[in-house]
């Protein structure tokens, strides 16, 4: 086994490392002058099996270049099997056509990824579960709920007086899989979205007079949505808000809106990389999930179950 670094979270590959007890695979991998991605691995790989690490994360664009190359590089120096290690897959939000002469890039990228010579692919929590079918390969799908449900255990003492919230009608599902691992009562917030970036919070589904409420999603990248359902929860007389998050994009004004929210806390995992002014923020927490991709890791090795992960 050996694990290879590109440039989008390397302190979440060297956690993985050092889990699974190897050193991340010397190879370069850089810009020439015009910001063309180069490539080179600095040791045999010829028979090995190796996993790329790279979430597609801002810039995306770059980073999903990155990723192509070095499948390519590896694939050419006849690694034996490649998978991609993608712990937040980029373009997943344009899993379906919005409108006329609309793209489904995220389809556009399972098709480019495979191309470039992954055998399979491991992630973290798809924003849309159809995207597993988006790829002609085996793709294993890892989710963040074991983590985020050992951290709430660990800094709620009354379950009880839990409410798990879905932000939207579309997590839905996410949401009551926490809710009903956690023997938790769930709500759900009722928005109309008027174009991308922007919501509005209409309504909230069930009773939250009193309660500890937990909103749980996928992706916050501008806040908006996530700090007007916290508001709203509020207003509806929740005791207090908080949200889970696992892939903590935090584009724009994100952080700052997240600081001057009603929120007690964010809690994202690092699936992508924690920047400083995350690690600054006065409510904002970091969960690592290097010990999930690292056994899973280990499980696709060993040809041994992943989905017992889950049980």
């Amino acid at each position: 086994m050996k694990l290879l670094a590109c440039n989008s979270n390397i302190p979440l590959a060297q956690s993985m490392a050092d889990y699974l007890g190897v050193k991340l695979t010397n190879a370069s991998v850089k810009r020439f002058a015009d910001q063309e991605v180069f490539v080179e691995i600095n040791e045999n790989v010829r028979g090995e099996d190796v996993f790329v690490i790279q979430s597609t994360s801002y810039p995306a664009n770059d980073h999903i270049m990155e990723l192509l190359v070095c499948l390519d590089a590896l694939k050419r120096a006849s690694a034996r099997r490649v998978t991609a290690v993608i712990p937040y897959f980029g373009y997943a939000r344009q899993d379906r056509k919005m409108g006329s002469r609309t793209p489904i890039t995220a389809k556009l990228v399972a098709n480019v990824i495979t191309a470039s010579g992954a055998n399979r692919v491991l992630t973290v929590d798809l924003h849309a579960g159809q995207i597993q079918g988006f790829f002609d390969i085996p793709l294993d799908h890892l989710y963040a709920a074991p983590v985020i449900i050992t951290d709430i255990k660990k800094h709620y003492t009354k379950p009880e007086n839990i409410m798990i919230v879905s932000p939207d009608v579309g997590g839905v599902v996410r949401a009551r899989t926490i809710a009903n691992r956690i023997g938790a009562d769930l709500a759900i917030v009722d928005k109309r979205r008027e174009k991308a970036g922007h919501s509005e919070v209409m309504n909230i589904i069930g009773d939250v007079s009193g309660r500890d409420c937990i909103l749980f999603d996928d992706i916050v990248d501008s806040a908006g949505t996530l700090c007007n359902a916290a508001a709203a929860l509020m207003e509806a007389g929740a005791s207090s808000v908080a949200a889970y998050v696992t892939h903590g994009v935090l584009s724009g004004k994100a952080i700052e809106r997240v600081e001057s929210s009603v929120l007690t806390s964010l809690v994202i995992s690092d699936t992508i990389m924690t920047t400083d002014e995350v690690k600054a923020a006065k409510n904002i927490r970091v969960l690592s999930v290097a010990p999930l991709l690292g056994e899973a890791i280990k499980r696709i090795s060993e040809e041994t179950s992943v989905s017992s992960l889950f049980d």
